[in-house]
């Protein structure tokens, strides 16, 4: 997919000299196919842009943990980090170390100030957790949110709200309508 140059949520994440920028692509063309099955079908339009970060930061870490998808929540202009990964009792703390890995991975490559909204664990096959309440403890103290086989609406951030108009004058100030006393006087 061609990359746009408009500044999406993710393309001004990053500051501009990165690496990263020429990977971002529009919408979900970045995420692979066969990944594409882990968003619900009414959020596959949600997001303004995505990076394959596993593959972007892969040479000379090939051995190394790496976190699969960053991508830009067009409403909210957040970034989420999505890994489809097997949910087995064995597999908790690689994603963990996923994390802590690509949050290494991008020193250097995002602006000051910006954070990642959320990291997202989606199943990609059945959940095998032998305590689920304790998994689920130990992914939140890690910052890792487990969404279970698809990521929908609710995992994704509020869109931002408008900023409210500013107020004008005195009149707005106290809350009463602008140009109420000029028509009083006019009469």
């Amino acid at each position: 997919m061609k990359k746009a140059t408009r500044k999406t949520p993710l393309r001004q994440a990053m500051i501009d000299t990165s690496s990263l920028q020429s990977s971002i692509s529009d919408g979900l063309g970045a995420i692979q196919s066969t990944h594409k099955d882990y968003f619900d079908e009414s959020i596959k339009t949600v997001f303004a842009d995505s990076l394959e970060l596993d593959e972007a930061v892969k040479k000379g870490r090939e051995q190394e943990n790496r976190w699969d998808y960053l991508l830009g929540h067009t409403s909210s202009g957040e970034i989420v980090a999505v890994e489809p990964h097997s949910a087995k009792q064995d597999e908790v703390s690689t994603v963990i170390k996923k994390r802590t890995a690509a949050r290494e991975h991008l020193k250097g490559h995002l602006r000051d100030g910006v954070r990642i909204y959320k990291w997202l664990w989606v199943a990609s096959g059945k959940v095998h957790f032998a305590d689920t309440e304790k998994t689920k403890r130990l992914l939140d103290q890690n910052g890792v949110e487990f969404v279970g086989r698809k990521i929908s609406s609710k995992h994704l951030p509020p869109a931002a709200s408008p900023a409210p108009a500013p107020a004008v004058g005195a009149a707005a100030a106290a809350g009463k309508k602008i140009g109420t006393a000029r028509a009083r006087k006019g009469k």
